[in-house]
This record gives structure tokens, C-alpha cells and sequence, in this order.
């Protein structure tokens, strides 16, 4: 019986092609706004320092011009009405002038416009600038992060004017401008994956068309019979201008060879059960003849010598063997080419009582068990071709298994409903490459069952070209000590008696 190839499910974890092609979207939109916010960040950092930088310049060139002068001064008046202290300079300003390590004045202003008194840390980070006319960032413990720059008096050795401006504002814009970047970021990269998603479905439609083709063709049982291969991919998704066109065009290239193949692999199969089915009959007739003739020289083979007896003997033996595989290639090309079963009720309880019952006679070196249920089973079924896949299983266990074998009929009714039949036999076993092919023709294993008689190798695909007419499933289960045939056929209810089995039935090929 021919395997049918389960399509294996996708492992869990693996994203689809929609979802990497958003997500890869999206993560590359991601980087290019972090790039830009970053390369923004660093670029406005530069450009408000240079112009802290600009005013820094400004307002120690105006405390050294008020140094300069000796302005006295030790306490900064109000701010006026810009906002600005009298000597020009801004809010949070801080401007010192050392006389070598001494602090000469102070008029530095607070945040609020007053006068700032610099705490002796302060005055001494103050004092650590160089005079070179250069700003310098550096960080007090009170007021934070400074711009300072220190410029030496004209006129004198050693008295130095020390200015700087807050670096906050600075930080405060740059906080406010990241935030607003990254809103506006995650707002983009939230609506390019909302819009993103939608764009990359709609593209990947036809690619989804191409699959749902391709999904319809494998349901169709292309193992068997004759099929009408004509699943087609649309025209609209085979414009050779695009990918998803391409590979639609492809796929329907190969459907069409596909579909050519098969058609020739019917006509094959056709014309081998033709002459199967022809040779077959051809062959009774003469086999007849030889065994009448062989027959009617076995009356008198007092007559002859002991050596032409024996040789009427062996005539006659094979041609009765070579009957019986004749009478088998005939009933499995009727099989293959879909002959209607002759349906009816069968009691399959009676059938195998009887079936073990003729076991019994033939194979009196076996034990032979009968497991039987309390109420009779009903299949709907051909009872002479129901009655030789038992017998053929029971045939099996006797020819390839050695004397005193256990073998073990049973017949139960499974949880889904359907009758289930199984052989089992304590015997070696059937060897593992075989197990495979048990229901191909002309299979043996020789190699593993011992085999004290002659066997044609048509006996288990006669079984499971039977068991498949009739809707059901045939399984070997093997392992030394004991080997398990299970048929199961679909039990026979009321509204399935006014019905054929060989008007539904599928056609088989000939590698059932």
C-alpha cells in the first residue's frame, strides 16, 4: 500500500516572509532615526557651543574692558528692563579678577539677577583656567557645567579676568529637541509599521495566490489514477515583468509538464494492466489443459516408470502453483482497472471463525487464537474478496514463520466506529528494510521469515488492493517476537446499505 507523504507542519519560532519584510522594515527605520536624532543631537550641541562660545567672547571682552578701568564695584544693581545686568552682562554670568592667586573683584550674577558671591572652590576652578583666550568647559559643584574664559589685563603682570556662562540653557535645548526627535520617531516608525504591514500584504497577494495553487495541487492524489492536472496560477500573477510573475509563470510551466508526465504515466499504466489482465486470461486456458493432461497421466503412473511419475507429479504441482499466481494477476489488474465489488452485509465474526477455522486444518504445526466480540460486526463489503484478505494474512503467518507459532486472530470495534482486524504472530519478525514494502508486489523476505513453502509474493498487495476498494487502511507493526497485520474497514450503519462500495471507490494504481 502506497504511503501517503504527510506535508510537515513549519517549526514553531519562524517568522513568514510578511512579517521579516515589515519587521525589517521597520528595524531599518529605527536605525536611520536613531542615526538622524544622534547626528541632529551632536550637530546642535556644536552649534549652540559655538554660539555660547560667540557670547562668552563678548562678555570677557566686556569684563576686561570693566577691569580695565577699575571700575569699583562689588555688588551688581537690579537688572534693568531687558533682563540684563548694567555692565552688559547676562543672568547667571560669573566674572572674576585675580590678582595672582587673590581675588581683585567679583561680579558675577545669579540666576535671578542678584549678585553671586563665588565660593572659594568656585574662585579656585575659576583661577585654574588658563589665560590663553580660549573657552573651557568645566563643572562647579553648585551652579553646573560652565563655559569659562580667562584674559589677562593689559597693562599688567600678573591680574587676569576670569568669564563664564552656563552651559545649561544649552542641555535644556538639547533635552527638548530628543524628545521632540524621538516623539516624532516613534510616531513615523509606529505608522510605517501600521502602513507597512498593510503595503507588504497587499503586495505579497499574488505570492499568496501562487501558494494557494500550489497548496491545491498537492491535495490531489497524484500517486495514482488518472488525474486532471488543470490547476493553473492566474494570469494576473504570471506577468513575467515582475517576480511573483515569474514564479507564477514557472509553476504553471511545470504544472503543464507535470500534467503531461502524468497523463503518459496513465496511458503506461493503462496498457500494463491490458496486457496483465489479457496475458492473465490467455494463460488459464493452456494452464487448464497442462493440468488436465497432467491429471489424466497421474491415473497411470502405475504404468510408467517411477522417474515419469514423478515428473507427472511435479507437472502437475507447478502448474497448479502457476494457476494460482496467474488467477492472482488477474483478479489485481480487475482491481486496478476499477471493477465494481459485489457488496453486500458480511458478518465479518462469521467470516473469521470460518477463515481461522481453514487455518487451523492447513498449518496444524501452529496454534492458532481466536479473539472474537460478544456482538456480530457488519462491514459493508465483497465477502469472497473480504474472505482472501484474511486468508492471505493467515497464509502469511503460516508460510513464514516455523512450526509451533503462535498466531492470534482478533476482531474489535475501535473508538471511532470501524471494525478492526489484526493477525499477530509471535514469529522472528520481519526484517526492517522489508517492512517498507510488505504490501508491494512480488515482495519477500526470505532473509528474515524462514519459508518452508512456495510463495507467488502477490498475497499482501492482493490484501491491501482489497482492503483499499473497501474505504479501509491496512498497517504491519514488526519487531522480533512478533509481528502485527491490522486492518481496519469502516463498519456498515443503515443509511450506507442502500449504497456501493464500487460505485465510490477510488481507482487504484498499480503501486498499491
Amino acid at each position: 500500500m502506497a504511503a501517503r507523504t504527510v506535508p510537515s507542519r513549519p517549526r514553531r519560532g519562524r517568522l513568514s516572509l510578511r512579517a521579516k519584510l515589515t519587521g525589517s522594515m521597520v528595524v531599518l527605520l529605527t536605525v536611520v532615526c536613531l542615526l538622524v536624532g544622534v547626528v541632529s543631537e551632536f550637530a546642535l550641541d556644536l552649534f549652540l557651543t559655538r554660539q555660547i562660545d560667540q557670547q562668552l567672547s563678548a562678555a570677557a571682552n566686556r569684563s576686561l574692558v570693566f577691569a580695565s578701568n577699575a571700575h569699583p564695584q562689588n555688588s551688581g544693581p537690579p537688572p534693568d528692563e531687558l533682563g540684563q545686568h548694567p555692565l552688559g552682562q547676562n543672568v547667571g554670568t560669573v566674572s572674576a579678577t585675580f590678582s595672582g592667586r587673590l581675588l581683585v573683584h567679583d561680579d558675577s550674577i545669579s540666576e535671578h539677577g542678584g549678585h553671586l558671591n563665588l565660593t572659594p572652590d568656585q574662585q579656585a576652578l575659576m583661577l585654574s583656567v588658563p589665560a590663553d583666550g580660549k573657552p573651557h568647559t568645566m563643572s562647579f559643584t553648585d551652579l553646573g557645567e560652565y563655559r569659562l574664559m580667562a584674559l589677562p589685563v593689559t597693562g599688567t603682570s600678573d591680574v587676569v579676568v576670569v568669564t563664564g556662562l552656563p552651559m545649561k540653557p544649552v542641555g535644556e535645548t538639547l533635552l527638548t529637541v530628543g524628545l521632540i526627535l524621538f516623539g516624532v520617531a516613534a510616531a513615523g516608525v509606529l505608522g510605517v509599521a501600521v502602513l507597512g504591514a498593510f503595503a507588504v500584504r497587499r503586495t505579497l497577494r499574488p505570492l499568496e495566490r501562487v501558494a494557494a495553487t500550489a497548496g491545491r495541487v498537492t491535495e490531489l492524489p497524484l500517486d495514482r489514477g488518472q488525474v486532471a492536472l488543470s490547476i493553473r496560477v492566474p494570469a494576473a500573477d504570471t506577468d513575467p515583468r515582475t517576480e511573483v510573475g515569474q514564479v507564477g509563470s514557472a509553476l504553471n510551466l511545470m504544472l503543464g509538464h507535470v500534467a503531461q508526465a502524468l497523463e503518459a504515466r496513465h496511458d503506461s499504466e493503462i496498457r500494463v494492466r491490458q496486457f496483465v489482465a489479457d496475458a492473465s486470461h490467455e494463460l488459464r486456458t493452456p494452464l487448464a489443459a497442462i493440468r488436465g493432461y497432467a491429471e489424466l497421466a497421474a491415473r497411470g503412473s502405475a504404468l510408467v516408470p517411477p522417474d515419469v511419475a514423478h515428473s507427472m507429479g511435479r507437472i502437475q504441482s507447478e502448474a497448479v502453483r502457476m494457476s494460482a499466481l496467474v488467477e492472482d494477476l488477474l483478479l489485481l489488474a480487475r482491481l486496478d482497472a476499477g471493477r465494481p465489488l459485489d457488496v453486500r452485509e458480511v458478518d465479518l465474526t462469521r467470516l473469521v471463525a470460518d477463515a481461522v477455522g481453514d487455518a487451523r486444518v492447513a498449518g496444524h504445526g501452529h496454534r492458532w487464537l481466536l479473539e472474537l466480540p460478544p456482538e456480530p460486526v457488519l462491514v459493508l463489503g465483497d465477502v469472497q474478496r473480504l474472505h482472501q484478505v484474511l486468508g492471505n494474512l493467515l497464509a502469511n503467518a503460516r508460510t513464514h514463520t516455523p512450526p509451533g507459532t503462535s498466531v492470534t486472530t482478533a476482531l474489535a470495534r475501535s473508538g471511532d466506529g470501524s471494525a478492526v482486524l489484526t493477525v499477530t504472530d509471535d514469529g522472528p519478525g520481519i526484517a526492517p528494510d522489508l517492512l517498507p514494502d510488505v504490501f508491494e508486489r512480488f515482495a519477500r523476505g526470505d532473509s528474515s521469515r524462514s519459508r518452508t513453502a512456495g510463495s507467488t509474493g502477490l498475497g499482501m498487495a492482493i490484501a491491501s488492493a482489497v482492503v483499499v476498494a473497501h474505504h479501509g487502511t491496512i498497517e504491519v507493526h514488526s519487531r522480533p517476537g512478533r509481528t502485527e497485520f491490522a486492518v481496519r474497514l469502516p463498519v456498515a450503519v443503515p443509511a450506507q446499505r442502500v449504497h456501493s462500495i464500487g460505485t465510490t471507490r477510488p481507482q487504484l494504481g498499480t503501486g498499491s
